[in-house]
């Protein structure tokens, strides 16, 4: 009984740190180029819409900020692990499909690695509940 108390502690753990630290990345990446455009634009190469580049950022932001948030239950681990591999295969399908083409500079393969390793942390951690 203690094992199993102390895998699920574990579990929970686990749970809460990959929501806060997946959460802290969605939040940062959403308000850099909120904050500072040009540096964004510096990395990543210039963009055509702004209005689009500030509607992806706020809903990363917002994306990050729920998940940080849903680390104090399960309910809510359960919900940062559905946001975060919802959003990680949304933005890699993106960079997967638009580098090639060459509608998105080269350094959005980096970020398909980075989405890519989200995915598997997320896939490779217990879920909280059944759902």
């Amino acid at each position: 009984m203690l094992r199993k108390s102390a895998e699920r502690n574990r579990a929970t753990n686990r749970r809460q740190a990959l929501a806060c630290a997946h959460g802290t990345y969605n939040l940062v990446s959403g308000l850099w180029p909120i904050v500072h455009l040009r540096s964004f634009e510096r990395v990543f190469g210039p963009k055509a819409d702004e209005w689009l580049v500030h509607t992806v950022a706020g809903l990363l932001a917002v994306i990050g900020c729920s998940q940080i948030r849903g680390t104090a239950s399960v309910e809510g681990q359960d919900i940062a692990r559905r946001l975060g591999i919802g959003t990680s295969a949304t933005l890699l399908a993106i960079d997967l499909i638009y580098v090639p083409k060459g509608r998105l500079s080269k350094m959005y393969l980096l970020d398909a690695v980075v989405e890519a390793a989200w995915i598997t942390a997320w896939l490779r951690t217990p879920r909280g509940s059944r759902s």
